[in-house]
């Protein structure tokens, strides 16, 4: 039987596979190897993830605390872009350890620059 697999919210995975798995705008990304697990489709995350909405973290953040989450990454530190703090998100790390029976980790990148329209 084929099947057709489509992603949302999710990088292919599949035995060999390299990816990219961003974490938040103040935190690092990782380039991964998918381990091909066909209990997940050969994908895996595409991100950290949201663990609020953008209106929560409009409500919750300010640009201070934009200012001090993404010390040492250049980039807005305005309320315009609030909505994309990095404690609006997942910790990334976190979320690469719940995927290590779906990829492997092969570099871990720092962000230095992150561009939000």
């Amino acid at each position: 039987m084929d099947l057709l697999v489509t992603r949302k919210g999710a990088i292919r995975a599949g035995s060999g596979d390299y990816g990219i798995i961003p974490g938040s705008m103040g935190t690092g990304s990782y380039i991964v190897r998918g381990l091909g697990n066909p209990a997940s489709f050969n994908s895996a995350s595409h991100g950290a993830g949201r663990r609020m909405s953008r209106n929560a973290a409009k409500r919750r953040f300010s640009a201070k605390d934009l200012e001090e989450q993404t010390r040492g990454v250049e980039c807005r530190k305005d309320s315009g872009v609030v909505d994309e703090i990095p404690g609006a998100y997942k910790p990334i790390e976190q979320v690469i350890d719940q995927q290590q029976d779906l990829v492997q980790v092969v570099a871990k990148l720092k962000q230095v620059v992150c561009v939000k329209g």
